[in-house]
């Protein structure tokens, strides 16, 4: 199944930002040059954001080192804010850090801003960005917010409230450059946890609190941090508080992962209803696996009354997935017996036959049977790429099972294994004979 992706919210709307006082040039600082004075003035009192914008970066153009500089940056910061310039935003950032190293504000915007650059490059099937340096810059500055020490000019109780709206924000920057850049998913998943305890309750269910609850329950979903139990309790919490657009979505991604571990969906409407009350699974929280193939192929060779006559594909899963106990009693009735071979060509040559036959190798392309065949076959004879063998009377492959080579489980692939049969041959279909043809009743054949 694809894996949910999601955009990155940019949500500053939502983020209570507390900046650090203005300086003002009539009661902080004085400007000695009345004409750089009015200029300043002038660009302050600009009521259009546009003509505000244009008259702040004349003012720096023309007094590129004025002693109001870091306040003129910052007022450039709101403007381009406001008018939704993200480019604008980050270039007044930028240029503050250069004048003031430390000011959170200009971290704030950077990281979110190049947050959400990096977050447009990450590709959706593999999670990877095409551009880790920008996720690098977000998540370096973003350590640096998290540094930061208090301005003298800030109250305790605004620096409280300043750091409770950026910290989140930049825990986020982190783990999506843990994930996105570094390839280190449980380096990104500490990072998302620390990010939603960080949350109020409300925080937690909406904007980047809910849009990050469905990072984190992703990234449990990856093979190197993969733990789909908590994977399905963040899905499940997302999907409490998702708009309903998205929850069919959520909901798909639930069910997939909670059956994969699971097996059935018994008690995920119960995980749900928990889900809803904290964001943070309970101690106890536990989901029962679902019995492994091992114990699946155990369960069919205890079941199963007369091994020989087992489908072919339960033969084929017992011998792939099987312990050596129960493959020894499998292929002990079946060596030296001669089977059909229903399956597509995968490759033939004049003296073997590769077919696959369960659905899992037909839709990799992968033969799971080698038939060595008895006789050469023609050129004419031999079946072309994607032929399908049936089961007699129709055209079919037969064979004498006479070894197989079990492959293991990988992170991507499932266990599998390779039946090689000899004595091969194919059987054409029996037709059966037309009948004689009778005259109808009271018809006369000519003497």
């Amino acid at each position: 199944m694809k894996k949910l992706v999601f955009a990155f919210v940019l949500a500053s709307a939502s983020i209570s930002l507390v900046s650090a006082p203005l300086l003002r040039a009539q009661d902080t600082i004085t400007i000695k040059d009345p004409a750089e004075y009015n200029t300043y003035q002038n660009a302050f009192t600009q009521k259009d954001p546009q003509a505000k914008a244009s008259a702040l970066e004349s003012f720096l153009t023309a007094y590129p080192q004025s002693v109001v500089k870091s306040a003129v940056l910052d007022s450039l910061i709101d403007t381009y804010q406001g008018l939704g310039d993200a480019d604008k935003t980050l270039s007044a950032a930028t240029r503050l850090l250069q004048v003031e190293p430390t000011n959170m504000k200009a971290i704030f915007w950077s990281v979110l801003i190049k947050k959400s650059q990096c977050g447009k490059t990450v590709n959706q099937k593999t999670g990877l960005t095409s551009d880790p340096q920008t996720c690098d810059d977000a998540a370096v500055l973003a350590q640096k917010g998290l540094v930061a020490p208090k301005p003298a000019a800030t109250s305790a109780d605004d620096w409280k409230k300043l750091t409770a709206g950026t910290y989140p924000a930049f825990h986020s920057a982190i783990a999506l450059d843990d994930i996105a850049s570094k390839k280190d998913t449980k380096a990104g998943i500490s990072e998302y946890r620390t990010e939603l305890m960080l949350y109020t309750p409300e925080q937690q269910q909406t904007g980047p609190g809910l849009a990050d609850t469905l990072q984190l329950a992703g990234a449990y979903t990856k093979p190197d941090a993969k733990d789909l139990a908590q994977a399905v309790w963040f899905y499940s919490r997302a999907w409490n508080f998702a708009p309903a657009p998205m929850k069919p979505q959520i909901e798909k991604a639930i069910e997939y992962y909670y059956i994969q571990y699971h097996g059935k969906l018994d008690g995920l409407d119960d995980i749900k209803a928990q889900a809803a009350a904290t964001v943070f699974p309970p101690g106890t929280f536990v989901i029962s696996p679902k019995a492994t193939p091992a114990e699946l192929a155990h369960k069919a060779i205890v079941e199963t009354p007369d091994l020989s006559k087992m489908a072919l594909v339960d033969t084929e899963f017992i011998l792939a997935n099987g312990a050596k106990e129960d493959t020894d009693k499998l292929w002990a009735v079946l060596k030296d017996q001669v089977t059909p071979v229903p399956g597509t060509v995968i490759e033939a040559t004049a003296s073997a036959i590769k077919v696959a036959v369960t659905q899992d190798a037909k839709d990799s392309k992968v033969a799971d049977f080698v038939v060595n065949l008895k006789k050469p076959l023609t050129d004419k004879e031999i079946p072309t790429v994607g032929f399908a063998f049936k089961i007699p009377p129709a055209t079919a492959l037969v064979g004498t099972y006479d070894s197989f080579t079990q492959v293991p489980a990988t992170d991507t692939t499932s266990a599998s294994v390779q039946i090689v049969l000899r004595d091969g041959e194919i059987q054409s279909e029996k037709k059966k004979p037309v009948p004689a043809h009778k005259p109808a009743a009271g018809h006369h054949t000519a003497n």
